[in-house]
Order: structure tokens, then C-alpha cells, then sequence
């Protein structure tokens, strides 16, 4: 292995090896880890990414990556792991809004109600916690090399359900996302449906919180979805390429943080965006340039 010491830390080079380089990614258990959690994670928010931006949830997603972090704070008070405390919290949030908020005029309004409640339960927690403050900044920007072989285990298990779950309920949650109202009149039970997506969106944002934190939750569950979205209208194809995407940065942003200074999240979220922002503009001047073509074609 290719090191070099700076400041006393023993840290790994870039050679030009590239086969080298790669197989460095996984001298250590860490690392391994890290990969393994972050591709579950990856794939998963992805795929639930997707229905969030095709049913307009992107605030939802926000407001349970809070609650997830107000769950683990009361995991830390009791001693739990912070997982398990961001599942719960998350699983019981998204219930809650799913609940309270059918139709998507009253929507934000339950989404607003269960995340200021559950605020107030994170601020109680936080002051009741005694423990290592750097916990806390983990959680707000993902510590993905810190993860454990439990937090790996409830990973994997928690993100092979919610895939299960989600190819389930595919194509009556791909329904009433189109059209609530023409779903329901066909007997899609809409509420039901809605609940259940709630709750494996809280799965993914108790999963991703753990890679990008969250403060930066939206770098992998709403950034590959939005991308895709713009680059096939096809719903099985989107979901795919949301997934991959997601996979992508993810692997990317580990790859870069092992051997340059920085957290895996920030170079996750910015291959995200600079690849969004490169989709924005190419398609729009391919909109604009089909825009001219009958323009032209009349003169």
C-alpha cells in the first residue's frame, strides 16, 4: 500500500495504479463497511427517491431525516444505538403523516404538525444527553466510515425489506401517485398505500442518514430522482436510473474521501448536484432547440 505521513497520520496516495488504488479502497474493515452500507443505502434511496419527487414529497423526506435525528438523541438518552432510534422514529413519523395527510392539500400541513412535535421531543432529548457531542455532529452530516458491524447488519436488513415492500406495492403505489382520484376510484386503497410508501420512506432516511446525514439528506434521496426524472419518462427505467445514480455518487464520493481531505457527504452531494445542474442544462437547450425547429422549418 502507497502511504505517505502528514502531521504524524499515516494517509494512503493516489498512484497510477488504478487496480491498486481500488483494491486499496478495502484494506480495511472500515472502509468495507462503508462500501457495503453505502451501496444498500445507495440503492434504496434511489429507488424511494424516485416516488418522493413523482408524488411531490421532497419535504417529506426533509422533515423525517429531523425526526430521525430526534430519535436517535432519545437512543443516546436510553443507551440504545442510534439506529435503532432513528427507525423508530422515522417508521412512527411517517405513519403519522401518512395518516393525517391523504390528499396532498393537507399533506404539508401533516407533514409541518408531526416535525414541529417531534422537534420539540429532539430538543428534550438533546438536553437530557450526556454523551459525546461528536456523535451529534455524525448524525447531522453523515459518518459513513464510522459505521458498525451492527449498524451493518440493521442496514442490510432494513434496506432488503424495504426493497421487498416497495416491489409490493409497485404499480398501485405507481397509480395513485399518477392520480389519486382516478386511483381510488378504481379501488386502489389509496390511504393505505400512501401510509405504507410513508413508512418505507422513513426506512430509506433512517438508511441514507447514516451516509450523508441529515442536514444533507436531499443528495441522495432527491437529487438522482430529479435527475432521472428529466432524463426518461418511463417510471421502471427511472426507477433504475435513479438507483444507479445514487450508486454511483455514493461510490464516488467514498472513493475520493478515502484518499483526499474531507467528509465522503460533501463530495457525495457535489457530484449530485454538478451532475444535476449538467442535466438541467442540457436538456433545457435541447427543449429550447426543439422549440425552434418549427420556427425555422416555417420561414
Amino acid at each position: 500500500m502507497i502511504t505517505d505521513v502528514v502531521g504524524g497520520v499515516v494517509t494512503p496516495q493516489v498512484t497510477w495504479n488504478m487496480v491498486r488504488d481500488i483494491a486499496q479502497l478495502f484494506d480495511y474493515d472500515f472502509s468495507r463497511h462503508a462500501f457495503a452500507a453505502g451501496t444498500v443505502v445507495a440503492v434504496v434511496a434511489g429507488a424511494v427517491g424516485y416516488f418522493v419527487v413523482l408524488r411531490a414529497l421532497a419535504f417529506g423526506a426533509h422533515a423525517l431525516s429531523h425526526i430521525g435525528f430526534a430519535g436517535a438523541a432519545g437512543a443516546g438518552v436510553v443507551g440504545a444505538d442510534a439506529v435503532v432510534g432513528m427507525l423508530l422514529f422515522t417508521v412512527g413519523g411517517g405513519s403519522a403523516i401518512g395518516l393525517l395527510g391523504t390528499r396532498v392539500r393537507e399533506r404539508d400541513v401533516a407533514i409541518g404538525t408531526v416535525l414541529a412535535f417531534m422537534l420539540g421531543l429532539g430538543a428534550l432529548f438533546l438536553q437530557l444527553y450526556r454523551g459525546n457531542v461528536n456523535n451529534t455532529y455524525a448524525l447531522l452530516f453523515g459518518d459513513i466510515y464510522g459505521v458498525s458491524a451492527l449498524a451493518l447488519l440493521i442496514t442490510l436488513a432494513a434496506g432488503a425489506a424495504t426493497l421487498l415492500a416497495l416491489a409490493c406495492i409497485y404499480r398501485p403505489l405507481l397509480f395513485a401517485s399518477l392520480d389519486d382520484e382516478v386511483a381510488a376510484a378504481r379501488g386502489v386503497p389509496v390511504r393505505a398505500v400512501g401510509v405504507m410508501f410513508m413508512v418505507l420512506l422513513a426506512l430509506a432516511v433512517s438508511d441514507a442518514v447514516q451516509v450523508v446525514g441529515v442536514l444533507l439528506v436531499f443528495g441522495l434521496l432527491v437529487t438522482p430522482a430529479a435527475i432521472s426524472e428529466r432524463l426518461t419518462a418511463r417510471p421502471a427505467r427511472g426507477l433504475l436510473l435513479s438507483s444507479l445514480l445514487a450508486l454511483l455518487f455514493t461510490w464516488l464520493g467514498l472513493a475520493v474521501a478515502y484518499y483526499a481531505p474531507g467528509p465522503p457527504s460533501f463530495y457525495i452531494t457535489t457530484f449530485s448536484f454538478v451532475t444535476y445542474v449538467a442535466v438541467r442544462v442540457g436538456t433545457g437547450m435541447r427543449e429550447r432547440a426543439r422549440g425552434a425547429l418549427p420556427v425555422l422549418e416555417s420561414l
